[in-house]
């Protein structure tokens, strides 16, 4: 079997992995980068097409503090403010390491512009022009992955299992997508940056690979889970007409840069009905916008298709070609005419509140285990606030890469043969049965149903109490039965196998999670329990027994001392 020796091992390629092995190379470590798609060409972060939030302070004055006053806000009471801190202190050097980098933030007049993004009191987001954002990160970052010295990229690995010794982190064990080779990987620091979960929901923005495999692996390895009731519903992904070849989460920044307008099917503008001012400003929060959407669905006053208008037709041809560029050329590819019709959206699962439970070193309860990215939980509470995931993915994959780093001379070599974990982790996910892909293919449908229909953005105790009891069963009585037959190579189903297997134990956290929390906050809302409660203001923390039982307990919220800057004082 391959073996791998190395200081730093990233799971995860997007820019929170990527970040992570840039800052743990530069601290003088050796790096293993793996992904199981192509390094820096999988994830998240390669499909943001959105803004970036930090208070860079070039147009108006700005500080990071107030900043972190509307991430505070739009978390509803329950961030980390230690770590929103951390974040959005530490926003603005990131973005100016990635200028530095050469990674083309719009300018004018030389300085960075910054646009208005719902939840934010002042303009605060970056870009790059014409929905390029995340295609230019990610390029800038592949850039600086290539140039660092002591990076090795292992593209098409699947990490299927931790190796934890003494309660610390020793190594992981992957299996290679071309053929199913088990290989080892001996590492003193290992960092979760595979992202988030939204492939678990069947309406989605994710990419294949976001199936929770981070927070799978991160129980299993006896590290703890945080918030993971809130995942995160982008209130207006596209829905009609047909869009082929763009990311249904685009419409965002042109609605607050143009001031799209939200109609319902009615052709009435409605956010004002549920407590937010939208007309005119177009930044009510993303919670309140999806709930608002679905609400005027159930009550009969939506479009078609089952969502609502999002309409430009106010806006002169002119200026819509001025703010949407080249893309306005392949709306009309789509049949898509702004000018002449509105289009329809509605929520689609986007992000993931909660995650890996870290501290401000982003290092979880295991020596050596550290988290990154999507794949952290804590610091947006309730509802991450728009502009957050890439600065999120930035300032914690550096952090996690500089700390890991100093992991590098503490702990002795392992090898995966040594303890026969490799093996382990091939037999224990084979069975008698077929190669049953399609079998695999209908159950993983079947959970997306399942969490969109009943663990989804309106939620009730007979929904998730329905939806818990069958997400167990899948996992102790479908899956095993859907244990493919051992194969010697190109053992595709136990990739498969391994996928779903992963899925559906952070899909029961999720459940479980939201079923325990009895009131609405946030991304989380409750039809039987539809008020605030205050005696909610905490965290939830899910992690996974020896038996193979998930267990929750609640924590205090971590606070933080910060003065608010006065706004005189730009960066």
């Amino acid at each position: 079997m391959p073996q791998l020796e190395t200081d730093v091992l990233v799971i995860g390629a997007g820019g929170a992995g990527m970040y992570a092995a840039v800052a743990a190379a530069r601290e003088g470590a050796r790096v293993v980068l793996v992904d199981k798609s192509l390094v820096g060409r999988g994830g998240a972060t390669i499909m943001a097409q959105m803004t970036v939030a930090a208070a860079v302070g070039e147009w108006e004055p700005d500080h990071w503090t107030h900043h972190l006053a509307d991430t505070i806000e739009a978390g509803r009471g329950l961030c980390n403010e230690r770590l929103a801190a951390i974040l959005c202190e530490e926003a603005p050097v990131r973005i100016r390491e990635m200028d530095s980098w050469r990674v083309g933030w719009a300018r004018e007049d030389g300085r960075m512009r910054a646009v208005m993004a719902p939840g934010h009191k002042i303009p605060r987001c970056v870009y790059v022009d014409f929905l390029n954002t995340g295609p230019a990160v990610a390029k800038t970052l592949r850039t600086q992955v290539a140039q660092g010295a002591g990076i090795a990229r292992v593209s098409g690995l699947s990490i299927a299992d931790l190796a934890v010794h003494d309660g610390r982190v020793a190594g992981a064990v992957g299996i290679n997508l071309e053929d199913g080779a088990p290989v080892g990987i001996a590492a003193r620091a290992v960092i979760l940056a595979a992202g988030g979960l939204t492939r678990l929901f069947r309406r989605n923005s994710a990419s294949a690979n976001m199936g929770g495999d981070a927070f799978a692996l991160a129980l299993n390895a006896g590290a703890e889970l945080i918030d993971m009731e809130f995942p995160q519903f982008f209130p207006i992904g596209h829905l009609a007409p047909r869009l082929v070849g763009m990311d249904p989460i685009m419409w965002d920044p042109f609605r607050y840069k143009l001031g799209g307008r939200l109609l319902n099917g009615n052709m009435e503008e409605f956010i004002e009905n549920y407590g937010e001012q939208d007309s005119g400003v177009y930044t009510a929060p993303r919670d309140i916008t999806s709930y608002a959407i679905v609400k005027e669905c159930e009550a009969g006053r939506g479009s078609p298709n089952g969502g609502v208008y999002l309409s430009f037709e106010h806006i002169p041809e002119p200026e819509l070609r001025l703010a949407f560029g080249p893309v306005i050329d392949r709306l009309a590819k789509n049949g898509i005419d702004l000018t002449r019709r509105p289009i329809e959206v509605a929520p689609i699962a986007h992000y993931h509140m909660g995650g890996i439970r870290v501290d401000e070193r982003m290092e979880t309860r295991i020596a050596g285990l550290y988290a990154a990215g999507e794949a952290v939980g804590g610091a947006n509470g309730a509802n991450r606030l728009s502009g957050n995931a890439i600065p999120e993915a930035f300032v914690f994959g550096e952090r996690a890469g500089r700390f890991a780093a100093e992991r590098r001379s503490e702990a002795g070599a392992w090898r995966s043969d040594d303890d026969g974990r490799a093996e382990r982790v091939v037999d224990g996910a084979h069975g008698s049965g077929r190669n049953n892909r399609a079998g695999l293919g209908a159950l993983l449908r079947e959970l997306q149903a399942l969490m969109w229909d009943d663990v989804g953005l309106l939620r009730t105790e007979e929904g998730l109490s329905r939806a818990l009891d069958r997400i167990r069963r899948m996992r102790d009585d479908d899956l095993p039965a859907l244990a493919p037959a051992r194969k010697t190579r190109f053992d595709h189903a136990l990739l498969d196998w391994l996928d779903l297997r992963a899925s559906l134990l952070a899909a029961e956290s999720v459940a479980l999670a939201a079923l325990n929390r009895r009131e609405s906050r946030g991304a989380h809302q409750r039809e039987d329990f539809v008020e605030t409660d205050p005696a909610y203001a905490r965290n939830q923390v899910v992690t996974l027994s020896t038996d193979g039982a998930l267990e929750c307990d609640w924590a205090g919220i971590v606070e933080a001392s910060h003065a608010r800057a006065p706004l005189e004082a730009a960066e």
